[in-house]
């Protein structure tokens, strides 16, 4: 059984403490002050630390924070985390470069694929990044991966309006009638055996 950590704060008692803690939106939050408040009832640092879900050291680093800062040192800091690969007037231009989508003599590809984009932003800005990187950077950008299908550049459109206007639209008139038929022979209910015995 290990020795209670000292508390030197004593604004709060151990009630006003688990009043709090029921009162907060913060589960962690809530943990370190259910475990003070039984520090400052007398509860031994293993106990304490084990109804609040920590070790003894962790619960003796949170004492101690308490004693500083009071309530407030028992919140998590705000992380700063890895700092963005591209910065915002960078995500603008790239944005601007996949709605405008790629040109084939420059570019040599005819629609944008996370590979290129990884190659260009490498290119431009000197920057390596993955290519689920490229994809997270794109739905950030709120552009999704759905696109039209690419368009051939020898592609002729007189041509193809040309076949449009030609091909048949409607199905020939002896597969219309059978077509027909076999809906209305399935789309009737059939009488039960015992009723067609009865008449």
């Amino acid at each position: 059984m290990g020795r209670a950590v000292s508390i030197t704060r004593a604004e709060l008692s151990a009630s006003e403490l688990r009043r709090t803690a029921s009162r907060s939106e913060d589960g962690r939050l809530s943990c370190r002050l259910l475990a003070i408040a039984m520090v400052l009832e007398g509860a031994s640092r293993a106990d304490a630390a084990a109804a609040g879900g920590m070790d003894r050291q962790t619960l003796r680093d949170w004492v101690r924070r308490y004693n500083a800062e009071g309530i407030a040192g028992l919140s998590d800091q705000p992380r700063s985390g890895r700092p963005p690969a591209l910065s915002p007037q960078q995500m603008g231009e790239l944005k601007d470069l996949v709605v405008a989508g790629p040109e084939l003599q420059c570019d040599g590809v005819v629609r944008w694929r996370c590979v290129d984009l990884r190659e260009v932003i490498a290119r431009r800005y000197e920057v390596q990044v993955h290519e689920r990187t490229v994809s997270k950077l794109l739905h950030r950008l709120g552009l999704v991966r759905l696109q039209p299908r690419p368009r051939h550049p020898k592609q002729n459109a007189e041509a193809q309006a040309a076949f449009k206007k030609n091909s048949l639209r409607w199905l020939p008139s002896s597969c219309h009638r059978r077509h027909l038929a076999s809906r209305l022979r399935s789309g009737f209910r059939t009488k039960p055996e015992w009723a067609r015995r009865a008449r």
